[in-house]
Parts: C-alpha cells; sequence; structure tokens
C-alpha cells in the first residue's frame, strides 16, 4: 500500500496539492451551468429553442477564454489569470442568480463561458511549472481524478439545490468558486518562469538553459524576409507536430462525446429507459474515481504514443459494440470498455502536450490544446444525429473505424513527437562552448 501510494501521489510539490485542491473545489461547485437550460425554460418562461441558443452562447464564450486564458497565464503569469477567472466568475454568477431579463442572461452566460474555461491553461501550465518532468503522469492522473471526482459531486449537489432554489444554485456555486480563489490566493505563489528574475536570484545556469530553449523553439520560424517572428499565440497554431497531436485529441474528444449526444438516442430507440442511461453514466463515473489512482502505475513503463495507441482503440471497440447493443448489460459493458480507454489516454495526453509547449509559451499551447473540446461538443451532435437518423446502427460502425484510424495515426505520429522534445532536452542540457572549456 506504501507502495502503491508513493507511485500514485508520490514527490509531488505542495504547491502542486493546493492547485490540485482548487480545481477539485472549482469543479464541485461548478454545477449551476448544468441546470442553465432548465433554469431558463422553467424559471424565466424561454423557449426550448431560446434556451438552447443561450446555452451555445455560453459554450462560444469557452472558446474564446481557452484562448484569452493561455495567453494571459503566459503574459500576467498563472496566479494572476487563475484570481481574475475565479473572482470574475464568482461576481457573474452572483448577477446571474438575480438577473430577470434573458437578454442580460444571455450575455452573462457567454462571459461566465469565457471566465469558467480561462483558468484550464493556466491550471495546467502551473502544474507543468512546478512538477518535475519525470512526475508530471502521476500529476497528470491525479488531475484527472480530481477532474471526474468534481464533476460527480457537482451532479449530485444540482440536482437537490435545483428542487430547492435556482438562486441558491448560482448561489452556492458562486461560494465555491470564491473559496477556490482564496485557496489560491493564499497558498499558490507565481509559477511562470522568469529568466530574468533567475539571474537576480543567482541561477545562471538555469537563466541560459531556459534561454536556449527560446532560442531552439524560434528556429525555423522566420518570416519571408528572413526575420525571427516573434512567439506568441500563432506559434502553436503553425507548430505541425503540435497540430497533429491536437487533432488526435479531437477525434478522441469526438469519440467521447458519444456518450453524451448521440447515445441516449440509440438507447430511446432500443427501448431502454432513462434510468438506463444513467446507469450507464454512473458506471462509467465510478470505474474513474475508483480505478484512475491505479493507472500511473500501470502505463508508466510504456512508450506515451502505444498506450495512447491502445486506449483510442478501446474507446473504438466500445463505441463499435454499440452497433449490436439492444439490452442494458450490453451498454455497460461497452462502458466498461471505453472508460479504460479513457483512463488511460488522460496522463498521456496531459504530458505530451506539456513536452511539446515551449517553456514561454506553455499556456498558450495549452488554450489551443482545449480548443479541441468544444469544437468536439460541437462537431459530436451535428454529425452524429445525422449519421444516426440515416445510418442507424452502422453509425457505430463509422465511430468504431474513426477510432482505429485514430490509434494507428498515433503510432505513425509518436516519433517525430519524440524526435522533437529530445532536440529541446539537448538543446537545454547542452553546456556553452566557452563554460564548457572553463571547466
Amino acid at each position: 500500500m506504501r507502495r502503491w501510494l508513493h507511485d500514485t501521489a508520490g514527490g509531488l510539490p505542495a504547491t502542486f496539492w493546493y492547485l490540485w485542491a482548487g480545481l477539485l473545489i472549482n469543479r464541485a461547485g461548478a454545477f449551476a451551468m448544468l441546470f442553465l437550460s432548465l433554469y431558463l425554460t422553467e424559471a424565466r418562461g424561454a423557449s426550448e429553442g431560446l434556451a438552447g441558443t443561450m446555452v451555445g452562447a455560453y459554450g462560444l464564450g469557452g472558446a474564446a477564454g481557452v484562448l484569452l486564458g493561455g495567453v494571459l497565464a503566459d503574459r500576467w503569469g498563472r496566479r494572476a489569470t487563475l484570481l481574475a477567472a475565479h473572482l470574475g466568475t464568482t461576481a457573474l454568477m452572483v448577477a446571474l442568480a438575480f438577473s430577470r431579463h434573458l437578454l442580460l442572461i444571455a450575455v452573462l452566460s457567454a462571459l461566465v463561458g469565457v471566465a469558467h474555461s480561462m483558468p484550464s491553461p493556466a491550471f495546467v501550465a502551473a502544474i507543468v511549472d512546478v512538477v518535475p518532468e519525470e512526475r508530471r503522469s502521476r500529476a497528470f492522473n491525479l488531475q484527472f481524478w480530481a477532474f471526474n471526482l468534481g464533476m460527480a459531486v457537482a451532479s449530485l449537489l444540482a440536482g437537490v439545490l435545483a428542487e430547492a432554489s435556482f438562486v441558491a444554485l448560482f448561489l452556492v456555486d458562486a461560494g465555491a468558486t470564491l473559496i477556490a480563489a482564496l485557496v489560491i490566493a493564499v497558498k499558490v505563489p507565481e509559477t511562470l518562469p522568469d529568466t530574468r528574475r533567475a539571474r537576480r536570484a543567482g541561477w545562471p545556469d538555469r537563466a541560459r538553459q531556459a534561454g536556449r530553449a527560446r532560442q531552439a523553439d524560434r528556429a525555423g520560424r522566420t518570416d519571408r524576409a528572413g526575420r525571427v517572428r516573434r512567439p506568441g499565440l500563432h506559434t502553436a497554431l503553425t507548430d505541425r507536430v503540435f497540430l497533429i497531436f491536437v487533432g488526435l485529441t479531437f477525434v478522441l474528444a469526438v469519440l467521447t462525446m458519444q456518450t453524451s449526444t448521440i447515445m441516449p438516442l440509440a438507447m430511446r430507440a432500443d427501448g431502454l429507459r432513462p434510468s438506463a442511461y444513467g446507469a450507464v453514466m454512473a458506471l462509467g463515473g465510478v470505474l474513474i474515481v475508483v480505478g484512475q489512482l491505479f493507472v500511473p502505475r500501470l502505463i508508466d513503463r510504456h512508450r506515451k504514443d502505444h498506450v495512447l495507441a491502445v486506449s483510442t482503440a478501446l474507446l473504438a471497440a466500445g463505441f463499435a459494440a454499440l452497433a449490436v447493443a439492444d439490452d442494458l448489460w450490453v451498454y455497460l459493458v461497452a462502458a466498461v470498455v471505453w472508460t479504460v480507454g479513457q483512463m488511460l489516454a488522460a496522463p498521456p495526453n496531459a504530458q505530451i502536450n506539456a513536452d511539446l509547449a515551449p517553456p514561454e509559451l506553455r499556456a498558450r499551447y495549452q488554450s489551443v490544446f482545449y480548443l479541441a473540446f468544444p469544437a468536439a461538443s460541437f462537431v459530436a451532435p451535428t454529425l452524429g444525429g445525422v449519421s444516426l437518423q440515416y445510418l442507424g446502427e452502422r453509425h457505430w460502425l463509422i465511430v468504431g473505424a474513426l477510432g482505429l484510424l485514430a490509434a494507428g495515426c498515433h503510432l505513425l505520429a509518436g516519433p517525430p513527437r519524440e524526435r522533437r522534445v529530445a532536440a529541446r532536452r539537448r538543446a537545454t542540457e547542452r553546456p556553452e562552448p566557452a563554460l564548457a572549456s572553463r571547466r
């Protein structure tokens, strides 16, 4: 047990645990928007179509928020961005609790989407800043576990509070967000690397290493006149190796979104009740909460591209099995298969993202990475609904084939990613010629 605890959570700095606690509190309290459509139709008299449009405004705000959060986390700092996002969310939730006009609620919903999404790049960038490379896999595993545990708690609390009072739903959400902000304000220092501060503190070697890493990452990024372009968001958006990885993550997200968008429709067509859908979703949540902590010991000895290939293949197999699913037990077995795939994919996905990002652009790379998820939340129901309507159960065979294709692409894309990471490590570890001669 002692060895398992060490392999799962050992050797992580205190700052990580305060970030982890802030994330858990934030997710456990982020339940008001889960019931936004119900609040709009029942309490504010909006039509279903208008409610759907307003919920869509929240999603659009989320897409803008991840980009804004990435840029601010690299410029302002991780801590400042986290505090601004959490305090902004607190104020917006209080405003939503007492708003009556639908136009104002729509604007506030979009702004909440921005504020809710801003912390994601800053959280991950801060974790990369403080956790040594060899321990990041377990850190990202714990982050994924906290996120899902918090969402499970949020789902339970939301149902109880929504029945009591929608105003209480928003106010308790605001209170939980404020508590998370206080934890970050009191316990989390700024983690943004600063080479000038490093020099003043007497760490010249570390400053040189950071400078070499930046120089290596700028190599080849020149305009037509041969001038080096200043790194920024465009760097992530033109990084081919990184964008291939983001594209494969987008496919993974599209597969995962099937559970909340298309699968309920398929289960209804099979004559299964809503409680059956709830049982399938609950099983996945329980498996993640109970089993995620055992994942690091299972995958740490294997190459990340191999783990992602296997995990994506498991997702493909689980969803392809729904082509022959008519009874609840088949859905439950398939849920076990694809949930194991999700659990295996989470740590290496986050770790590869961290490895590919230049140190001074960590949060920007995170923001581009996180765009895959709102994009998938739009594509999965839009194309999936049409596919299910016209192709029926063959839709799941197409989903399975897409997953297998992505698994193969992970195997092809893995070696170039590893070469990129190895080149950056050599650039940061190689001593300067003059310094080496003096030694």
